[in-house]
């Protein structure tokens, strides 16, 4: 196999493409698109998102110190493009992209009620980095949608068409190809 060599870039692909919602200190509710986002704690529960400066909502999360990481679906692949690419400063993106607001329970801040998954998150340090900085964040609360809970009280998050984000382009998970450790189990007779 022939292989290039690229100059440094960002190509850990796919990606979550996550909503993430905010508030600033005057009530002022945003959203915006982050496509790296990632978990990077399990106890406590914590995770990161990356946001330029220049984003409208950059000053609302450093002030507040708390936002909210909205999961995307297929039905919201439209709503999670529009507010990546519309700023809030120039209009009520909930609004436009018809996106029903709700209300965090731990934090002041809005959630996606279309979203099946709402992390609460709280900032507990900010790593100026360079084109982003890079917000590390525990997770104080998470909603679920009880439309993906099942009568035993299981959450069957697989099946909300999450959204990925790869090289420009939005995609759905797919198939499934086994479950966590199935490369070793031994088989099932039956």
């Amino acid at each position: 196999m022939a292989k290039q060599s690229w100059k440094p870039g960002n190509m850990l692909y796919p990606v979550p493409a996550v909503l993430v919602s905010c508030r600033d200190k005057e009530g002022k509710d945003n959203v915006l698109t982050v496509a790296w986002a990632g978990t990077i704690c399990s106890d406590p529960a914590m995770l990161s998102i990356s946001v330029r400066k220049e984003r409208y909502s950059y000053p609302m999360i450093k002030e507040s110190g708390e936002f909210v990481v909205n999961l995307t679906t297929k039905k919201l692949a439209r709503a999670t493009d529009y507010c990546g690419v519309k700023s809030g400063k120039d209009e009520d993106k909930f609004k436009a992209a018809g996106l029903t607001k709700g209300e965090a329970e731990k934090i002041n801040a809005p959630i996606i009620m279309e979203s099946p998954v709402n992390i609460e998150c709280r900032v507990k340090q900010i790593l100026e980095l360079g084109s982003h900085d890079l917000f590390l964040a525990e997770v104080v609360n998470v909603q679920v949608s009880d439309e993906y809970m099942d009568d035993k009280g299981a959450f069957h998050i697989n099946d909300a068409d999450l959204l990925a984000y790869s090289h420009g382009q939005y995609f759905t998970l797919g198939e499934g190809l086994g479950s966590f450790g199935y490369s070793v189990r031994k088989e099932e007779r039956h």
